[in-house]
C-alpha cells in the first residue's frame, strides 16, 4: 500500500545518516545473535527449563514463518521501491540484496515474530514491572527498524507482533497439554517439515536445522550432561562466552568443506547442508558443551584454607 512506502520514505529521510546504524543495532537485538545471547544467558545462567522453553519457541516460530513468506510471497520494500526506498542488510547477512533466497521475502516480519514470541514469555516469567516495560519498547523499537532498514512494510511488522503471541501461544498450550516432552517435539518438528516441498530461502532451512539440533540436544542433555543452574557470575560468564566462541568456530569449520558456491547458491543441496550445519552446532552448543559446566564452576571461588 502507498502509505506504507511513504511512511518509510519519510522515516529514512527524518534519521537520515544515522539511519542505518540505528536501524542495524537494533535490528541486531531481533536478529540471530541478538536472540541466541538472550537464550544461551537465560538457558545457561538463569533458569534452564525456562530457557529451553524459550529454545523451543524461537526454533517452531523460525521455522513457520518462512512458509508463510513463502506462500504470500511479498516482494520486501526496497525491492518494490528500489528508487525510493533503502534496503539495509541484518547483520552477518552479506548477500547481495536482490538476492531473494538470502533475504527472504517481506510477510510478515520474523524479526518482529521473534522479539513478541520471546520477550512477552520471558516477562511473564519473571514477573517484574520493569522487565514488562523493557520488553515492549525492546519489542517496538526492533518492529520499528525494519521498517527504516527498508526490509520490512508497517503491515508485515503489526502481523509479525500477532503471529509471535500467537505462535507461543501455540507451542505453551502444546506444552500444557502434552507432558511427553518427546512428543510435543515431534509434534513441532512435524509442522517444520512440509516447507521442505515449497520454500527455498536460507531462514527457514536455518530454523530447521536449529530445530532439529535443539531437540536432540535437549534430550542428550537431560540423559548424558544434566547441568545445573549456577549463581557464579564467573561461571555465567564463561558460559555464555564459550558458548559463542564454540557457535562461531564449528560454524566456520563446518563451511571448509564445501566451495563458497555450492553453500550460497541457493540450491537444495547447499539449503540442506546449512540446516545439517545449523542442527550440529546447536547441538554441540546445547547439548555437549555444557559438559564443561562444573570446570567453570572453580573460577572464581577461593581454595579453602
Amino acid at each position: 500500500m502507498e502509505w506504507e512506502a511513504q511512511l518509510i520514505e519519510w522515516l529514512q529521510k527524518t534519521l537520515g545518516s544515522v539511519n542505518e546504524a540505528i536501524g542495524t543495532a537494533l535490528s541486531f537485538i531481533g536478529g540471530e545473535y541478538g536472540l541466541l545471547l538472550v537464550v544461551l544467558i537465560v538457558y545457561f545462567c538463569w533458569k534452564k527449563e525456562v530457557g529451553k522453553r524459550l529454545a523451543v519457541i524461537l526454533a517452531a516460530i523460525n521455522c513457520w514463518m518462512p512458509m508463510i513468506k513463502a506462500v504470500v510471497m511479498r516482494p520486501r520494500p526496497y525491492m518494490q521501491y528500489p528508487d525510493r526506498i533503502k534496503g539495509v542488510a541484518d547483520v552477518g547477512n552479506k548477500a547481495p540484496l536482490e538476492n531473494v533466497a538470502a533475504h527472504g521475502y517481506s510477510f510478515p516480519s520474523m524479526h518482529s515474530a521473534s522479539t513478541m514470541a520471546l520477550y512477552v514469555p520471558l516477562a511473564h516469567e519473571i514477573k517484574k514491572k520493569w522487565v514488562w516495560v523493557l520488553s515492549c519498547v525492546i519489542i517496538f523499537l526492533v518492529g520499528l527498524s525494519r521498517a527504516i532498514t527498508g526490509m520490512h512494510f508497517p503491515t508485515d511488522i503489526l502481523a509479525g507482533w500477532t503471529l509471535g503471541l500467537v505462535c507461543a501461544g501455540i507451542c505453551l498450550l502444546l506444552e500444557s497439554k502434552i507432558k511427553n516432552e518427546w512428543t510435543r517435539h515431534l509434534i513441532l518438528l512435524a509442522t517444520a517439515l512440509p516447507g521442505l516441498f515449497f520454500v527455498r530461502t536460507e531462514d527457514y532451512f536455518t530454523a530447521l536445522g536449529l530445530m532439529i539440533g535443539l531437540i536432540a540436544a535437549i534430550h542428550f542433555e537431560e540423559k548424558f550432561v544434566n547441568f545445573v543452574d549456577t549463581r557464579n557470575i564467573w561461571a555465567m560468564i564463561l558460559r555464555v562466552v564459550g558458548a559463542f566462541a564454540v557457535y562461531f568456530a564449528l560454524n566456520t569449520v563446518l563451511k571448509l568443506p564445501f566451495s563458497k558456491e555450492l553453500l550460497e547458491g541457493g540450491t537444495l543441496g547447499g539449503l540442506l547442508i546449512r540446516t545439517a550445519r545449523y542442527a550440529i552446532v546447536v547441538f554441540v552448543v546445547m547439548g555437549i558443551y555444557p559438559k564443561a559446566f562444573t570446570l567453570f564452576e572453580k573460577v572464581g571461588k577461593k581454595k579453602a584454607a
